[in-house]
């Protein structure tokens, strides 16, 4: 039997209690919702399992995880303005973890030819050592971690679209030549990071990869970032795993910030990364960030999962422009990645 798409999940991140907050259990709700209801759109459902803390702590100091689980067990906690333990919190976020890296194994192992890890608390904004921006613990970067030492990988690429910078796992990777990270976020927007000139420490200048875009960008500005820069770059990378931190916060209809991206946005960026995994022979893999408009992020996250199953196929929008936004990207890239141009076609 062929390997089917796998949706990854855990009944935990329900008891991540936020309160009066964007980041609720009713995200999680509100995308199975919409998954039932287009029957799984074809997904083999994995419930999650937790994450070892030998692989937790790979990233992660056992005193800062210590931290979290104290405070968990004391009955929660409030780690900044933003970011909040409750008693159910620790358990849910080994869980969001444990599924990112599930799916590193799922993929790897050739189980799940693609796949989606649909947890809270998200991660992309948690640093080693400190919480913050909703997030515990940085799931991406552990699974990317984990990838590499302990599956044995030289190369993973991870790709941010959440309309937030992926803070934490840019400063997890600032040094490393292993891992490419791009983000493409809204500027000036939380958390503040981000520059264009930000290209990683200087002895792996050039894997760091910022792509800053304005208030009001849409579908235009974001799938001409990933097509004439993500996907040239991962020609040029040549990456053996792809994971996207797939937020959604960047459509038009959610509150915390100020993009454009519609739900065909999403399925189109998710489609090109696919295509250029497939031509790489590098399986991709989404796990899930922002998004906090329920309805808008139920119906992207069920559309990019339909377009990461659907393999290579053409996009039914066909090629975007390339904009002024990518133009300087990859102008401003050419010295660490001179074959951008080229590699685009």
């Amino acid at each position: 039997m062929a390997a089917v798409p796998v949706f990854l999940e855990h009944s935990s991140s329900l008891q991540h209690d936020t309160g009066s907050h964007p980041e609720q259990p009713a995200r999680i709700v509100a995308i199975e919702r919409e998954l039932a209801r287009r029957d799984w759109v074809g997904y083999r459902r994995v419930s999650s399992p937790a994450v070892k803390r030998a692989v937790l702590t790979a990233v992660h100091p056992e005193s800062y995880v210590s931290s979290i689980e104290a405070a968990a067990s004391a009955g929660g906690a409030q780690l900044d303005l933003d970011t909040v333990v409750s008693e159910g919190s620790f358990e849910a976020a080994l869980h969001a973890v444990g599924g990112a890296v599930a799916l590193v194994d799922l993929l790897l192992d050739g189980d799940a030819p693609c796949g989606f890890s649909a947890h809270r608390p998200p991660g992309h904004h948690a640093e080693p050592a400190r919480g913050m921006g909703f997030c515990l613990f940085n799931n991406v970067a552990v699974a990317a971690r984990y990838a590499l030492d302990v599956r044995g990988l030289g190369r993973v690429m991870i790709l941010d679209w959440d309309v937030h910078h992926g803070n934490g796992t840019n400063d997890i990777f600032h040094a490393s030549e292993q891992v490419l990270f791009a983000s493409i976020h809204q500027s000036p927007l939380y958390p503040g990071s981000g520059p264009a000139s930000d290209v990683g420490a200087a002895e792996a200048a050039g894997f760091t990869i910022n792509l800053p875009v304005a208030p009001g960008s849409g579908d235009g500005v974001y799938r001409s970032l990933v097509d004439h820069v993500a996907v040239p770059l991962a020609r040029s990378f040549a990456p053996q795993l792809i994971l996207i931190s797939a937020g959604f916060d960047a459509h038009r209809e959610d509150p915390l910030a100020e993009c454009e991206v519609t739900d065909q946005g999403f399925g189109a960026m998710t489609r090109a990364m696919r295509r250029v995994g497939d031509e790489l022979a590098a399986p991709v893999g989404a796990v899930l960030e922002g998004g906090y408009a329920l309805g808008a992020l139920a119906r992207s996250v069920a559309v990019a999962m339909e377009a990461l199953a659907g393999g290579g196929e053409p996009d039914p929008a066909g090629e975007v422009p390339l904009t002024r936004v990518a133009r300087d990207a990859i102008a401003r890239l050419a010295p660490w990645w001179p074959r951008l141009t080229e590699l685009a076609g």
